[in-house]
Order: C-alpha cells, then sequence, then structure tokens
C-alpha cells in the first residue's frame, strides 16, 4: 500500500495531468476553430473575387459546376440563396470548398418568349473554388505534439514538486510520529520542534503539551509512590521486627511470611521510584566473567527462595565465556528477578545459559502472554492468571537495571514451550574507568 508520501506525490501529479489535458483540450479546440473560422472568410472573399472575374470573362481560377462538389454544400445553396463554405474531410487530404448558385436572370419581356408566352430563364450556375486544409490540418498537429509534450513535462515537475512536498511533510510528520514513540517508551524529555503554522505544526505542538502534561502527571504519581514507600518503610521493618518475636507457632509462621513479603514490596516500590528518577541511581562498572555472575545469582536465588523454587534446582549451563564490563551488584540482581520470576510463575525445570554476552533464562511454564511481548512490563500489572499473582514490579525493574548498565532484554516464547528472556551484556571493550576492579582470572567454562 502506498504510503502518505506516495498518496501526496501521486495526487499532486494526477492534479497536474488533468490540469494539463483540460488546458491542451481547451487550446486544441479553440486554435481549431480561430483556423477554420479565418480559412472560410479567406476563402469566401477569394470566392467573390473569382466571380466577379469571372462576370468579366476573366480567368480567376472559379470552377464552374465542379462534378467533385460535395453534395452537402450542393444541398447548402442550392435551398437557400447564399454562399457557403465546407470543409471536406473524405479524401485523403482536407479540402476546404466556397460555392454559391448564380442564377440568371429574366429575360425582358418580348424577348425570345416561349410558346407558352412566358419568359425563359437559363439554368442555375454552381461557381466554387476550394483550396487544400492540410497546413491547418498539419499545424494543428504540431500544436497538439507540442501540447502533449508540455503536458508531459508539467506533469513530470508536478510529481516532482508533489514527491517534494510530500518528502517534507512526511518528514515532519514522521518526526511527530518518531516522538511520540520515545514519550511511549518512557522519554518523556522528548519533544517536536514546530515548524511553521500549518496543521502538522499544530499536530507537533500538540504532542509537546500532551507529553508535558503526561510528564507532570507521572512525576506527581512517582512522587507520591516514592513518598508512600518511604514513609511505610520504618513501620514495615517495626512490623517485620515484632513477628521475629512472636512464639513459635503456624500463625507465627504466617505473619511473619507475610510481613517479609511486604517489606519485599516496599523495597521495590522504593528501588522502582530510585530508577525512574534521573541521575538518583549509577552503576559502578568493572570487569567480570559472565559465568562468574550467573554462577553467584544462580545460588543466591536457590538460597533466597527454597519454597518458590519447589526442591528444584537451577540448571547452570556455561556454553561460552565471555568477559563484560558491567556493574556485578545490578547484574546480580536483574537475575535473582528473572530466576524468582520463573520459579514462581513459570514452570520447572529453570534454566540459566551462558552464551557470551548473553544470560538466558528459561523456564518451561505457560509462556509470556502476547500484550507483554507486545508492550513490555507495566508496573503494578501482573502478565496474565497463568503466570501467577503479583504486582507486577520484578520485570519493571529488570528493565530499568538493564537501562543502567546499557544491557537489552528480550523476550520470547519458544516454539517448544516455555518462556525465554535474555540480557545481553555490553562486552569489556570499552576502557576501564579508574578505580576499576582488574578483571577476574580467566576460567575454563563449565556447567552447574
Amino acid at each position: 500500500m502506498l504510503g502518505l508520501r506516495g498518496k501526496l506525490a501521486l495526487s499532486v501529479a494526477a492534479a497536474a495531468a488533468l490540469v494539463a489535458a483540460v488546458i491542451g483540450v481547451l487550446v486544441h479546440d479553440q486554435t481549431s476553430r480561430t483556423q477554420l473560422d479565418t480559412a472560410r472568410r479567406d476563402l469566401d472573399a477569394g470566392l467573390l473575387a473569382a466571380v466577379a472575374d469571372y462576370e468579366r470573362m476573366i480567368d480567376g481560377g472559379v470552377l464552374v459546376n465542379p462534378p467533385d462538389l460535395p453534395d452537402a454544400l450542393r444541398e447548402a445553396i442550392a435551398t437557400r440563396p447564399v454562399r457557403a463554405t465546407f470543409l471536406d474531410r473524405a479524401g485523403e487530404d482536407p479540402v476546404l470548398w466556397a460555392a454559391l448558385l448564380e442564377r440568371p436572370a429574366a429575360a425582358p419581356p418580348g424577348d425570345g418568349a416561349t410558346a407558352g408566352g412566358g419568359s425563359a430563364e437559363g439554368p442555375a450556375t454552381v461557381l466554387a473554388v476550394r483550396q487544400s486544409y492540410l497546413p491547418q490540418t498539419e499545424a494543428l498537429g504540431a500544436l497538439d505534439r507540442t501540447l502533449l509534450g508540455a503536458g508531459l513535462i508539467a506533469t513530470g515537475l508536478g510529481s516532482l514538486l508533489g514527491l517534494l512536498l510530500a518528502t517534507v511533510g512526511g518528514r515532519r510528520i514522521a518526526g511527530s510520529a518518531r516522538t511520540a514513540q520515545r514519550i511511549a517508551q518512557g522519554d518523556l524529555a522528548a519533544r517536536v520542534r514546530p515548524r511553521g503554522r500549518d496543521e502538522i505544526a499544530r499536530m507537533a505542538a500538540a504532542v509537546n503539551t500532551m507529553a508535558d502534561a503526561l510528564q507532570v502527571r507521572l512525576e506527581a504519581e512517582r512522587r507520591i509512590t516514592a513518598d508512600i514507600a518511604h514513609e511505610l518503610r520504618t513501620p514495615v521493618a517495626g512490623l517485620v521486627t515484632a513477628a521475629e518475636l512472636l512464639p513459635p507457632g503456624r500463625p507465627t509462621e504466617l505473619v511473619r511470611d507475610r510481613a517479609r513479603t511486604l517489606r519485599r514490596l516496599v523495597e521495590d516500590v522504593l528501588e522502582v521510584a530510585r530508577l525512574d528518577t534521573e541521575g538518583v541511581e549509577q552503576a559502578e562498572f568493572e570487569c567480570c566473567r559472565t559465568s562468574t555472575l550467573a554462577r553467584h545469582a544462580a545460588a543466591a536465588c536457590a538460597d533466597q527462595l527454597p519454597e518458590a523454587a519447589g526442591g528444584e534446582a537451577i540448571t547452570l549451563t556455561v556454553t561460552a565465556d565471555a568477559e563484560v564490563r558491567t556493574d556485578p551488584r545490578r547484574v546480580a540482581r536483574v537475575l535473582a528477578n528473572l530466576l524468582s520470576n520463573a520459579l514462581r510463575h513459570g514452570g520447572a525445570p529453570v534454566e540459566l545459559e551462558v552464551d557470551g554476552t548473553v544470560l538466558r533464562v528459561r523456564d518451561h511454564g505457560p509462556g509470556f502472554p502476547a500484550d507483554l511481548l507486545a508492550q513490555g512490563p507495566q508496573r503494578f500489572r501482573t502478565a496474565a492468571r497463568e503466570r501467577g499473582r503479583g504486582t507486577g514490579l520484578g520485570l519493571t525493574i529488570v528493565a530499568g537495571q538493564a537501562r543502567l548498565l546499557g544491557a537489552g532484554v528480550r523476550r520470547a516464547n519458544p516454539a517448544a514451550g516455555g518462556a525465554v528472556t535474555e540480557l545481553l551484556l555490553p562486552d569489556g571493550s570499552a576502557p576501564r574507568g579508574p578505580g576499576a576492579a582488574p578483571p577476574p582470572p580467566r576460567t575454563p567454562p563449565s556447567g552447574g
């Protein structure tokens, strides 16, 4: 299908072609009429001069009773005593005729009286002149070719002009669309620079107004969320401490479990608020081995979430080791969230694979829903009922930490089933910053 640029260029080209065609038809018709009228007047004047010479017995080129006189012209001068012209296109070359019917005057009384006593009147004579109309036809054909060439040139120029206008307008619209997409992806500082006062400029201004309102609203929501989480942190910490002092028993275990869950939720909300605030969180980069990062994360997750793991060990596979320059603490946080999400909401077994700079987490559950794959994680919204219940902050934290690390995150549902999340770390080719620790010694790849 044609885009807006193609449609606008095609419309301008069609309009230019239509205008050129209309002008060409009008010029052709008017020129043809003018040519014929001029030729008729000139030939009619020549007929009068030739008839005058004929009456003076001078050969002026008049044709007397021409046998090839067109029937239409013969009928016209026979019914009315007028001069007439006629353009005959029946032959190979067009011929313009002019003719009149000359009736002899009646004889005086007593001269040549007929037997019946009336006066005698001689037969009528047709006097005509003709000339070739080929020069006018050729001139009109040359004019038509000129008009056709001019029309094609005008159509081509119109197409170029339409393409130029469509390109300029399309770029402006595409720029507004890209800015709107950046805003939708979280870049609230992105703005469109309106140019001119046309509809596209008004649309750009509307996008900026929307972005300003959205930024104000989101900043207010973030501040409120962070303030609420900060205010809850102290009483929740006291609640956890008080729960530890309760006497042993099943009710105590339930209270402690809920208190720990509430504390994790408050910490997650505070972390999301810090990640959303520009400049608050800063990564501390150092050179690491991806296999070491994966082993530490798998061990920590197995220790912290034994119940979610359901007794199933996390399978660690090192396909290819690599050196990366990253923040080990934040990578561990990302992997912990991915592994815990797979253990809680996916299906066993959970696999952690190291493939160079790619750390891949896979479970064998129902997989990610289509809206999560299309739109990405959304805070305070679980992916789907079959993926479990929760606040939806884990994957949001993963996205925020990956952004600080300069890493990428990809999600997919393999054809064999389950869900796969890949963390793509930048390699260790970047120059080492001041105070960075030296890379750890190389260790051979191994599975765990």
